[in-house]
């Protein structure tokens, strides 16, 4: 196990629950937590190569491989599996590698919908939470300026966020008009252990390690930094709420800070010296964002919860070996 979980897994203790995109940076720790906190865990792969080699816990999960865009495999698995809730954490556009305009609309746009449509038509029983979990993007906000609440009008200025935003809508339609439990948990800035190359911190411990200089952009944008662990708790706590079919609920601290200080606290944390950090070496890209704090009110009514690690301690905690980072807090 490589990172820390709370009590709230152990509330889906013999739930029947299906992950897709567990190889993904965040949905490997979300399957993770779940199977360590014995629920009965079915994950769908293109790869299963990939998550044995992102997987070193010994904990079960029934894997399968299928391609998530075929529709009829898809219903096929998910009659078969017949979960209790869905987490869908895959997504195509987040990594700078993935381009093809058709892919990110058919992943982010018509997935959701598909999926929504499948388990409108499944019986499970009784349970009180919801039954699909959707991961949305702070970017389906886009331009938006001032306070970020769920309804703010978006602007989205990428085809990740207008596909993601598309999703969004989608399954809220199809959510509302049959009447199934679904959340949408829009996700802004996570950090933590297993993103992908190329992004920040591991950026800086790549500098670290090889004693480079990082070239930086000058760093004067606001995020909201939130450290996967507290990702993956709210994921959980969202999954187990009474949230109205097809609500959005931002997933965020609620706290800006500026790439300028989560760098150079990461730096200090790593013992780089601050003449490494080539802040300016870099231009600001067109898509980021400028706005006010993101509201957390509605993330707190139905989890009665906010994160709380602070970006020092999740810098930490990322850089904890597994064993370390196992046993931690």
């Amino acid at each position: 196990m490589s990172i820390r979980f709370s009590d709230t897994a152990s509330r889906y203790k013999g739930v029947r629950v299906l992950v897709l995109g567990a190889t993904g940076f965040i949905g490997h720790w979300v399957a993770l937590a779940l199977a360590t906190a014995g629920g009965e865990v079915s994950i769908a792969v293109r790869d299963r190569e990939r998550w044995k080699k992102l997987s070193k816990s010994s904990e079960p999960v029934n894997l399968k491989e299928i391609d998530l865009l075929d529709r009829r495999a898809l219903s096929s698995l998910i009659t078969n599996i017949n979960p209790t809730v869905i987490f869908n954490l895959a997504g195509y556009g987040v990594d700078r590698m993935e381009r093809d305009e058709s892919t990110a609309w058919r992943m982010n746009a018509v997935l959701p919908l598909t999926i929504g449509e499948i388990l409108a038509e499944q019986d499970i029983g009784a349970w009180d939470g919801q039954r699909f979990v959707h991961a949305g993007s702070a970017l389906e906000y886009g331009r938006c300026s001032g306070d970020l609440s769920e309804n703010t009008e978006p602007a989205p200025t990428t085809v990740y966020g207008r596909s993601k935003l598309a999703g969004t809508w989608a399954l809220q339609d199809v959510s509302r008009s049959i009447g199934f439990q679904s959340a949408i948990a829009r996700l802004f800035t996570v950090y933590g252990p297993g993103e992908h190359e190329g992004r920040l911190l591991p950026s800086l411990v790549e500098a670290a390690h090889n004693e480079t200089d990082v070239c930086l952009t000058d760093g004067t944008q606001k995020r909201d930094f939130t450290y996967v662990d507290d990702v993956v708790e709210g994921l959980l706590r969202i999954g187990l709420s009474n949230a109205p079919p097809g609500e959005i609920i931002n997933l965020a601290t609620g706290r800006l800070t500026t790439v300028r200080i989560f760098a150079e606290t990461a730096a200090d944390v790593l013992k780089i010296l601050p003449t490494r950090l080539r802040f300016g070496a870099l231009p600001i890209r067109n898509e980021e964002m400028a706005h006010n704090p993101v509201s957390t009110k509605r993330l707190q009514l139905y989890t009665g919860w906010r994160p709380s690690i602070s970006i020092r301690d999740g810098i930490r905690r990322a850089l904890l070996p597994d064993t370390a980072r196992a046993h931690s807090e």
